[in-house]
């Protein structure tokens, strides 16, 4: 499903020199001995998740979207991006499945919240609140604000059957209302973090909803967990990436650019840059992830990449055969010279774009890339392509030597914004 080809990479160290060391980072994420072993539970996760709880998405799914046009998908970082990744992934930007999806809980953007709101007043919509403690302020501001309007407007029974809380399984503020107002729930585990959720009840419920099969998801989750569980670096792609970023980042490249060319895999973009930042960005440490989605920034960054300074090095994710196709006509006239790409594609286009800027940017600019091509978009591949992400990020942050599983530092605007606010005890 996935191959990575580092032959443009500029690598300077021998892949082998790094065989004992990923074999030991390997036996501490299996033996869960390393630094924050306790949210280790996405590794076996494929395997061992809950089958009942599946189910049940599937279920309150299937009666959710008979009911409303509309499902608020209520949270902000990990509780959100995997599972916007995965549905505009799949789904496109323009879906044709029944139930909407808009994403609010993320922003203080009042503008967004306020036409979010006059945008579903009139319609039926439901809401999926996601908060492992139900105080997250993003969150709890536009839970507050859609809940009252959902009640104000379809009364409180509806709106009790309409609001699904993802939320702990044994306290915090979200579970004792779900449990005082009767609201459907599911679980974030207590061994999962936010960006390592996606393949949780976090992201399935949303991607249920957005009529994706989460079962061939998690099929294709667990064939890579099959596939990424072998400490030999010379034969296993995902620990290849993640050492081929700490041997980029040695070497003088303090930024990865994760470059796409399709246009909904954009917030597969934004998943990415969360799961490898927040992951690896501690201790003075790590690469600053950004993101590109080509050839549309090669009309605003492309002059950087290639004759700027010389700081990032870029990972192109490449997908062979694109879900949809169109093939260029010919026109009698001419007069924008394209006839000679009449009856080609636009996929081949973009491919060819694809091929002429690696080339461009490897061998004249000399950016190192990091190739990883997947065969096409579908439930099984990004499930296959998110466990192979997990795994090669905690690999790479391991073999940093910072604890890949914690985020202290998100806590310092909180503070200082919670003083501002005059928030009791701050």
């Amino acid at each position: 499903m996935i191959n990575v080809d580092l032959s443009k990479a500029k690598l300077t160290e021998s892949m082998e020199s790094y065989k004992d060391r990923v074999a030991e980072v390997h036996d501490m994420i299996h033996n869960k001995t390393g630094a924050g072993n306790d949210f280790l539970g996405w590794v076996d996760l494929p395997t061992n998740y809950n089958k009942t709880e599946v189910e049940n998405i599937k279920k309150k799914a299937a009666e959710l979207s008979e009911e409303i046009d509309v499902l608020l998908v209520c949270g902000i970082g990990g509780s959100y991006l995997g599972a916007r990744a995965a549905i505009e992934a799949i789904n496109g930007l323009y879906p044709t499945n029944k139930v909407q999806i808009i994403y609010i809980g993320n922003t203080f953007s009042a503008t967004y919240l306020a036409q979010v709101k006059n945008y579903v007043k009139d319609k039926e919509f439901g809401i999926n609140v996601i908060s492992k403690s139900g105080t997250t302020t993003e969150t709890s501001v536009a839970f507050r604000i859609f809940k009252e309007l959902l009640e104000e407007t379809k009364g409180k029974e509806v709106a009790q059957r309409r609001i699904v809380a993802t939320t702990d399984a044994h306290k915090g503020a979200l579970k004792t209302l779900s449990d005082q107002e009767g609201y459907t729930e599911f679980v974030v585990p207590d061994d999962i973090g936010g960006r390592y959720s996606v393949l949780t009840a976090v992201g399935l419920f949303p991607i249920a909803m957005a009529g994706i099969d989460v079962d061939a998801m998690l099929k294709g989750a667990k064939d890579a967990q099959d596939k990424y569980n072998n400490p030999d670096l010379l034969t296993n792609d995902a620990y290849q990436y993640g050492v081929a970023r700490q041997m980029l980042l040695k070497a003088g490249y303090p930024a990865e650019m994760f470059v796409t060319y399709n246009l909904q895999l954009q917030q597969t973009a934004e998943w990415w840059k969360q799961l490898f930042g927040e992951s690896e960005g501690k201790e003075g440490k790590g690469i600053l992830p950004t993101s590109g989605t080509f050839s549309t920034d090669l009309h605003s960054l492309g002059q950087f990449i290639q004759e700027g300074s010389k700081v990032l090095f870029e990972t192109v994710l490449k997908i062979k055969e694109p879900q949809m196709n169109l093939e260029i006509p010919s026109d009698a006239d001419n007069l924008d010279g394209l006839n000679y790409l009449a009856g080609k594609t636009v996929d081949y286009v973009n491919q060819k774009a694809c091929e002429g800027t690696i080339d461009a940017h490897v061998n004249v600019g000399n950016v190192p890339n990091i190739q990883i091509t997947l065969d096409h978009v579908d439930a099984y591949s990004f499930g296959y392509m998110v466990y192979f992400f997990e795994k090669a990020c905690a690999m790479s942050v391991y073999l940093l030597g910072v604890n890949p599983f914690n985020q202290p530092g998100v806590e310092v605007y909180k503070k200082n914004m919670f003083k501002l606010l005059g928030k009791p005890g701050y």
